[in-house]
């Protein structure tokens, strides 16, 4: 729908200001579920465990993957991925 593409460009260019982000570039947005820890080598990104949601109706479509996050973020928070077939690997 059009009202999702919307809000995912926008969400993009917030996330990704020094990135080109056309309307058409397919994105996923996902539901941060649990943070899981720290990783890199200062610390300086976050792993955490998200849901994807469905596009219409904003729930949760069960499938969920681990993914590696910079900057600041808590459980709950929405993560626009330009990417999400790629999974990171666990913490050691």
């Amino acid at each position: 729908s059009l009202s999702s593409t919307l809000l995912s460009f926008i969400v993009s260019s917030l996330i990704f200001p020094n990135k080109t982000v056309t309307m058409d570039q397919p994105v996923k947005l996902a539901k941060v579920n649990r943070v899981l820890g720290r990783t890199g080598n200062t610390g300086n990104v976050t792993q955490v465990r998200v849901e994807f949601m469905d596009a219409d109706a904003g729930t949760g479509t069960g499938r969920s993957i681990v993914r590696n996050v910079k900057g600041p973020v808590r459980e709950g928070d929405i993560l626009c991925l330009l990417e999400w077939e790629r999974e990171a690997r666990r913490l050691r």
